[in-house]
């Protein structure tokens, strides 16, 4: 009697699921770049103008003079968080820190905005108007993931932000105040204290945001 052998078929496992990564634009790097280079260039030249030192803007931002050293010689390319915090520390408007002032018409495309990213990347922020078109005034498209937060340092005293629900849903938190937000609902606030922005729907959300500085 002959005993045939089965043959088997070994099935090849299922390769593991690689961690995916949020694909970036062509241009971020060299945004990225360009950004940094003008923060260091703004940085300098503001610092130079009130005869500040390194160590007096690390006090007035709380951000280390390691930090604001290696920011200013462009050899690091500063967080969103981390440029909030300078531009309070020379109490001056955001834009004024990130881009290039002029006068007269400015036009700003889609295309050629540099938009700001948290550390995490879940929060993202693209300026609506162009450098120098308001001293007192700025305009953002903010984007929040789902199910994220994103906390903000409080702004140079006095200011204030509109913020407009877009599309999704946002809770904001100013001090110990909780307000729920839907697509579609403005809501104004002093933006000189702490407060952090919330998606808790399933689906990204975007806000318009306006910020206001003092006179």
């Amino acid at each position: 009697m002959t005993t045939k052998a089965r043959a088997t078929t070994t099935k090849a496992k299922p390769a593991a699921d690689k961690p995916r990564r949020t694909p970036k634009h062509p241009g971020d790097e060299v945004g990225a770049a360009e950004l940094g280079r003008r923060v260091a260039a703004n940085m300098r030249a503001r610092r130079h103008q009130r005869g500040m030192s390194l160590d007096e803007l690390a006090e007035a931002s709380g951000v280390s003079r390691a930090a604001l050293s290696q920011i200013e010689t462009s050899k690091s390319n500063p967080s969103l968080g981390v440029l909030w915090k300078i531009a309070v520390g020379f109490g001056i408007p955001f834009a004024e820190l990130i881009g290039d002032t002029r006068d007269g018409v400015g036009l700003l495309r889609r295309s050629e905005t540099q938009v700001l990213r948290s550390a995490d990347g879940k929060f993202e922020s693209r300026p609506l108007m162009p450098a120098g078109a308001g001293r007192l005034v700025e305009l953002y498209e903010l984007s929040l993931a789902a199910r994220a937060s994103h906390g903000s340092e409080p702004h140079a005293a006095g200011t204030r932000e509109v913020l407009t629900v877009l599309a999704g849903v946002c809770q904001l938190q100013v001090g110990d105040a909780l307000h729920e937000l839907g697509a579609g609902d403005t809501i104004h606030f002093p933006a000189d204290q702490p407060h952090t922005y919330a998606n808790p729907g399933s689906s990204p959300a975007r806000y318009h945001n306006l910020i206001i500085y003092p006179r």
